[in-house]
């Protein structure tokens, strides 16, 4: 049976189609199943060289995030992966009564039994920086940016479900469950692979949860990477971040150091009509809707969506409109508005918007579509009952277009791109029409 030597579970979709980016750029035969694959799908996978699940455990309790990791980390040990990286938003957010890397941690250990569990703190080419452990994080990913201490970051500070407060990530996390939580920070890398092991060793030996590993460039990724190749043959090793953690991983590979496929090479033109669904609540998706000119934009309700008696007569009304529209050749994009979200909805409508995805793809000529948000794309794409994604081309920095893989010859072959609400520049949907 092939064996695919690098594994990661993406604690929602739309990281986790950046990181299956990254590999495949490198030539890497990836591919991101929506489920768990059980032996006749990895037969249809053909053979592999990293391997990746999407999750939604960023929007899951403690108890959930254990019942679905315990399984994933069976899994991917059981197929004899080397490295197991648990992939999170490259601003960590998280906190202990959802989504919590703690809880990830502790699950995911018991299955990669290496002393050493990495955290990587930072991802360079979307400005996310760690540095003597505290984050810092430009406002989106595009070169010249502001970039704020986390715990100051316009958006981070204030998300609606899990806002950052601290910037110390090893107290960010420790309050997560990580109270050992050790750091190497950045100067460690200069003194040479040798002197960086000999840190490493030192650190381990008061037994830590974890260790916290600043980035600040792509030389520090690829002394990170260094190490984690040398302890992973040793031994399966957790590793704990962004996308940065595959980054690393193969800029240590010096036969995979240059990408094999640049990432200004843009997809073609969408042929036929665009459909969009934003339900992130971000300033910068906000601002991508405004400028999405091409399209018919489409206002929802979140509380018309949810509502427990009249929201499927709701969903099913907006669903005939856009493909009304769609059929008459139209691109749409479907919105959520931010002034009628409503507190503690996020997950009922990230359902909602999950079946209105599901059925405006099944009855429209859509072969391009875009998801925004992180929740949304998770839940979103899920409905679909697709088993999939291959990457296909990178739209902008953590942007990626991928195919879509699904029994159902209707939704086969869709390309999909998946967004978080922070990702993109302000053009980004009618990008996804140009290419």
């Amino acid at each position: 049976m092939n064996v695919p030597a690098y594994a990661f579970y993406g604690d929602d979709f739309t990281g986790a189609t950046d990181t299956l980016a990254h590999l495949a750029r490198a030539g890497l035969r990836t591919l991101l199943f929506l489920r768990i694959p059980d032996e006749i799908r990895l037969a249809d996978a053909g053979p592999l060289d990293a391997i990746g699940v999407a999750g939604a455990a960023r929007s899951m309790d403690p108890a959930a995030m254990h019942a679905e990791l315990a399984v994933v980390g069976a899994r991917f040990a059981a197929l004899g992966a080397r490295v197991m990286h648990y992939k999170v938003c490259s601003t960590f957010d998280s906190a202990p009564q959802v989504g919590s890397i703690g809880v990830a941690m502790a699950t995911l250990r018991a299955y990669f039994a290496n002393p050493l569990r990495v955290v990587v703190g930072g991802q360079p080419d979307l400005q996310r920086y760690c540095l003597f452990g505290q984050l810092f994080a430009a406002t989106g990913a595009a070169e010249g940016e502001p970039v704020f201490r986390i715990d100051r970051h316009p958006t981070m500070s204030r998300h609606p479900v899990t806002p950052i407060h601290e910037a110390d990530l090893r107290l960010h996390l420790h309050a997560q469950g990580l109270a050992n939580l050790g750091a190497i920070d950045w100067r460690a890398y200069g003194r040479g692979e040798a002197a960086l092991a000999d840190h490493v060793d030192n650190a381990l030996r008061s037994a830590p949860d974890g260790l916290l590993f600043d980035v600040q460039d792509a030389a520090h990724l690829r002394a990170i990477g260094r190490l984690m190749r040398d302890r992973a043959a040793r031994e399966p090793l957790l590793a704990v971040g962004a996308s940065s953690v595959a980054q690393a991983w193969v800029l240590a590979d010096d036969a995979r150091a240059r990408p094999v496929v640049s990432e200004d090479v843009r997809p073609e033109p969408a042929q036929g009509p665009v459909f969009v669904l934003a339900g992130s609540l971000s300033p910068r998706t906000e601002a991508q809707i405004e400028a999405a000119a091409s399209y018919t934009r489409m206002r929802l309700d979140p509380a018309c969506l949810i509502d427990e008696r009249e929201g499927n007569a709701y969903l099913n009304r907006q669903i005939d409109a856009m493909v009304a529209l769609l059929r008459q050749g139209r691109h749409v994009l479907a919105y959520t508005d931010r002034a009628r979200s409503a507190a503690g909805a996020g997950n009922a409508l990230a359902l909602a918007c999950g079946a209105l995805l599901e059925g405006v793809l099944r009855r429209s000529p859509v072969r391009r579509a875009g998801v925004a948000g992180g929740d949304t794309s998770s839940h979103a794409v899920r409905s679909l009952g697709a088993w999939a994604l291959s990457w296909c081309a990178t739209l902008a920095p953590g942007v990626a277009l991928c195919r879509l893989h699904a029994d159902d010859e209707r939704l086969d072959g869709i390309e999909l791109m998946l967004k978080g609400g922070q990702m993109g520049g302000v053009d980004l949907f009618e990008r996804l029409l140009t290419g």
